[in-house]
C-alpha cells in the first residue's frame, strides 16, 4: 500500500474539491462532471426502474447470476449526487457479493428536506420485501450520507416491525449532522474533500428547522439495539472519522455485532478510487467477504 499512491490521490482530490461558499446548483454541476468522467466497467449494465414508487438504478454484472440483493444509498450530504453517479462503486459491492444492486435515487434537499430521503429509503426496502425477497437475501450498503441513511433505514424498519436484512456495509458514514465529532476539526488539514465550512450549509438544507440530533437524521444518537451485523469502513484522513468511530461504539453498546475497519492515510470514501489506490480494492474485498458470510447461502 503505497504512500505515493495516497499522496497522488490526495493531490487529485484537493484539485477537484467543491469550493466552500458555492451554491447547491454549482456543487451539483461539479459533482456530475466528476462522476461522469469515470465510465462504468464494460460488464456493468444500468437500468432505470422503480421500487415502491422511488426511482432506482438496477445494476447487473455480466456473468454474475445474482442470488442476493444489495440496496445501495449514494452519498452527497443529502443534497448532491444520484443513483447513476454511484453505480460504479455500488457495482463493486455487487460484484463481490454475487448480488443484483438497486442504487436508490432518494429525493434530495433543499427541494425535499428531511424526512423525504428517509421515507424513500424505507419505501424501497419495503418494496423488496413485498416483491418476495427474503430478508436473509438482502443487505444494505451506502457511502457518506448514504451510509448514514442505510443505518437510519435499519432503525426505521425495526421500529415499524419489519424483518431486518442480513447485514449492512457503510463507507465513511455521515452519521452526525450536529457535526459534534472531534475529527471535524482535528482532521481538517488531512481531509482533501470535506470541512465544517462545506458541511454546515448543507446540514441546514436537509434539516430545515428539525433537530439535527434526531435519530433518523443522525443515527450516531439512535438506539441501535436489534440491528443486524454492521461493517463500518472509514479512512483516517477524513473529518467524518469520529462519525464512524462513535457509530461503532453506539452499536457495540447496544450488543450489535459490529466491525470497525479504519484504513490509515486514506480519504473519505476511498473505496471509490480502486484504479489509483490499492487500499480501495483491499477494503472492498474485505467487505465482500463480510457480506457473503452473512447472506443466505
Amino acid at each position: 500500500m503505497s504512500t505515493e499512491q495516497q499522496n497522488t490521490l490526495d493531490a487529485i482530490l484537493r484539485r477537484s474539491a467543491l469550493p466552500v461558499g458555492s451554491d447547491v446548483g454549482e456543487q451539483r454541476r461539479l459533482l456530475r462532471e466528476l462522476t461522469s468522467a469515470q465510465p462504468l466497467p464494460p460488464d456493468v449494465t444500468l437500468t432505470s426502474t422503480t421500487l415502491g414508487g422511488v426511482p432506482v438504478a438496477a445494476i447487473t454484472i455480466d456473468g454474475v447470476e445474482p442470488r442476493h440483493v444489495v440496496l445501495y444509498f449514494h452519498g452527497g450530504v443529502y443534497v448532491l449526487g444520484d443513483a447513476a453517479g454511484a453505480a460504479g462503486l455500488a457495482s463493486e459491492v455487487g460484484r463481490r457479493t454475487g448480488a443484483k444492486v438497486y442504487s436508490v435515487d432518494y429525493r434530495l434537499a433543499p427541494e425535499h428536506p428531511y424526512p423525504a430521503a428517509v421515507d424513500d429509503a424505507l419505501a424501497t426496502y419495503e418494496a423488496l420485501l413485498k416483491d418476495g425477497f427474503a430478508p436473509a437475501d438482502i443487505v444494505l450498503a451506502g457511502e457518506s450520507a448514504g451510509g448514514g441513511l442505510a443505518i437510519a433505514t435499519l432503525v426505521n424498519a425495526r421500529d415499524r416491525g419489519l424483518p431486518l436484512p442480513a447485514a449492512a456495509y457503510v463507507m465513511s458514514p455521515y452519521a452526525d449532522l450536529t457535526l459534534a465529532g472531534a475529527s471535524i476539526d482535528t482532521k481538517r488539514a488531512a481531509d482533501p474533500l470535506l470541512s465544517r465550512e462545506l458541511l454546515e450549509p448543507r446540514v441546514t438544507d436537509y434539516t430545515v428547522g428539525q433537530d439535527p440530533a434526531l435519530a433518523l437524521i443522525s443515527p450516531v444518537f439512535a438506539d441501535l439495539s436489534g440491528l443486524p451485523p454492521l461493517l463500518i469502513q472509514v479512512g483516517s484522513h477524513e473529518v467524518l472519522l469520529d462519525d464512524a468511530v462513535r457509530l461503532a461504539q453506539q452499536a457495540a453498546g447496544a450488543d450489535v455485532s459490529v466491525t470497525l475497519d479504519v484504513t490509515p492515510g486514506v480519504p473519505h470514501v476511498f473505496q471509490a478510487y480502486g484504479a489509483l489506490l490499492d487500499e480501495a480494492t483491499a477494503a472492498l474485498n474485505r467487505a465482500g467477504q463480510f457480506l457473503t458470510a452473512r447472506l443466505r447461502a
